[in-house]
């Protein structure tokens, strides 16, 4: 039996487009492999939102030059974001390059390998037909097949964006926003529940944007939420715009969703969002924040940030160190502008030098490090649930695993397996973890 290797980059919605291709491929006859050495498929599941990932895979391929020209049964695939943005172009780049294939044709790849080995070069890029907003993209076939790994299970609600952040591809490589029916979503997770599944994450775009006028997100939220068996619901990643109030209290008021929320500003400053075409005002997005946190003090936020956008301004960027402030986030994602092709900030120049940057990014992260560091000892003494991970590789005899805040923890003298939950005392806090002990 032939093995196949899939290295996945970016969002945790390519990790559940590459676990979804793993399927398929077992049906096509190949063992799934972590050593891409011994795979005679290698597939890449792109991402396109920054240019270093986007770099990354040209890099990769261009290391398997070698085993390409002496293995002619070598099959070398391109897929994800970086595919449907490129498309053909790739080919033309990498003569190495077999196969490329944007997200929406993943359940098609049995057929591409077969015009592979046929002796063509395929490119698979087309979208399918968005005619209705609610539209079951995951085939009625597959809906039971959808893995649980160390107890989590993903599950993808949305696909595609129509908001159009001037910055970003995504409506671009996704397409329009589409909702499965959630008679359709229901069914999938109480699956996945039945097949071992303690917490489940609601996957989109912008996964708060779901549905419709009679049946949004705050329906299927509580409708999830209620199945029988499940311990924890998670979700992301939400869109500010259409963040509620009434979306605050369900989150408090169900034990079992997750008391995190994950939710990008991107930037303090109003004329960078406007820029940015985000459709909020920072004043609007720390209104919310502040309801959620007096009706939910505990509350673990986290958020997304871009640096140096064009025409950000140093006042501009301090607004963005007084929203961190203010609002106290235990994790946060930032990074450096990146001009992308095909987005329309790309119109507006790269006017922020490299070094203001850096030096603005290296002020984020010296003030999450501060915030972090204060929240993590805060939590030292506390009892917290954990979902074991597995075992911890740097700590002998310990798991690890992740708090309900998504924090991640050891817990040291400790034999659970992986997708147990347990309850653990907090006993030391590091510079972005914990360390406990089981009870």
């Amino acid at each position: 039996m032939k093995k196949a290797f899939i290295q996945t980059f970016g969002c945790q919605m390519n990790e559940h487009d590459s676990d979804r291709i793993k399927v398929l491929l077992k049906r096509e006859n190949y063992e799934i492999t972590d050593n891409m050495d011994e795979a005679k498929l290698i597939l890449l599941n792109t991402c396109s939102v920054r240019e270093n990932p986007e770099n990354k895979v040209y890099s990769l391929i261009g290391t398997l030059k070698s085993r390409k020209q002496t293995e002619d049964d070598l099959i070398i695939g391109v897929g994800g974001c970086v595919a449907q943005q490129e498309g053909k172009n790739i080919l033309k780049r990498n003569n190495m390059v077999d196969l490329v294939f944007g997200p929406d044709n993943i359940f098609h790849i049995g057929e591409m390998l077969a015009e592979v080995k046929a002796g063509n070069r395929v490119v698979r890029v087309a979208w399918q037909e968005r005619k209705k907003k609610v539209q079951n993209f995951i085939p009625e076939s597959e809906i039971k097949t959808g893995k649980v790994k160390a107890g989590k299970a993903l599950v993808s609600i949305t696909k595609g964006c129509d908001n159009f952040c001037s910055y970003c591809i995504v409506p671009y490589t996704r397409g329009r926003l589409v909702s499965r029916d959630h008679e359709n979503i229901l069914e999938e997770c109480s699956n996945l529940i039945n097949k071992g599944a303690v917490e489940i994450t609601l996957l989109g775009q912008n996964v708060n944007s779901y549905g419709t006028e009679e049946y949004g997100f705050p329906e299927l939220l509580k409708d999830v939420a209620d199945i029988d068996g499940l311990k924890r619901l998670r979700f992301t990643s939400p869109y500010p715009n259409d963040w509620t109030n009434e979306l605050s209290d369900l989150l408090t008021s169900h034990p079992n969703i997750c008391n995190q929320l994950h939710l990008p500003f991107q930037a303090g400053g109003d004329n960078v969002l406007k820029a940015m075409k985000r459709d909020h005002k920072i004043k609007t997005y720390l209104e919310k924040m502040h309801y959620l946190k007096s009706i939910n003090p505990d509350i673990a936020l986290g958020t997304d940030l871009i640096v140096g956008f064009p025409g950000e301004t140093e006042e501009d960027f301090e607004c963005t160190l007084d929203v961190m402030r203010q609002l106290q986030f235990k994790q946060v994602f930032a990074y450096k502008y990146s001009p992308r092709p095909g987005t329309k900030a790309l119109s507006l120049g790269d006017t922020v030098s490299r070094q203001d940057k850096e030096k603005r990014l290296a002020k984020v992260l010296d003030l999450h490090q501060e915030i972090a560091g204060k929240l993590l000892q805060a939590d030292v003494g506390k009892y917290v649930s954990v979902l074991i991970e597995g075992k911890d590789l740097f700590t002998d005899n310990a798991v690890k695993g992740r708090t309900e805040a998504n924090t991640q923890i050891t817990i040291e003298n400790c034999d659970a397996k992986s997708g147990d939950l347990i309850m653990a005392e907090v006993t030391q806090a590091r510079a972005y973890s914990l360390v406990g002990k089981a009870l």
